[in-house]
């Protein structure tokens, strides 16, 4: 069950890595591709800043579950877990209630199934 703990934790870490990637530095196209039919193709230059202060945010979370894995006191290694998956949820239904239920899918639900699995170990 830790093994499986980790590897959903870093998962979810990875995967914020690449919407950092996206938002800070790739949001003109990779973004585009993503976001095709969601957002106007003439929004995406000006909305490049707001984009890259949303990657940063998400580089944020990812760094705080990489982070978790070097503590070597468990129960704050679980802690600290717990706290940037919750992070990860709350802005996952944030999203899918602001923007799009799809976000709920992406990002709330796989930090949901890290967070069981991390709780259940």
């Amino acid at each position: 069950m830790e093994i499986l703990s980790k590897i959903l934790i870093g998962l979810v870490a990875i995967e914020h890595l690449y919407i950092l990637y996206m938002e800070m530095f790739a949001w003109e196209t990779l973004g585009r591709k993503t976001f095709k039919g969601s957002l106007k193709d003439e929004l995406f230059e000006p909305t490049k800043g707001l984009a890259a202060n949303q990657g940063l945010y998400n580089g944020f979370l990812s760094a705080g579950l990489i982070w978790s894995f070097f503590i070597e006191n468990e129960i704050w290694a679980k802690n600290v877990a717990v706290f940037f998956l919750g992070c990860v949820i709350v802005a996952g239904i944030y999203g899918a209630l602001s923007a799009s239920k799809k976000i709920f899918f992406v990002q709330a639900l796989p930090a949901i199934i890290a967070l069981a699995v991390l709780l259940l170990k």
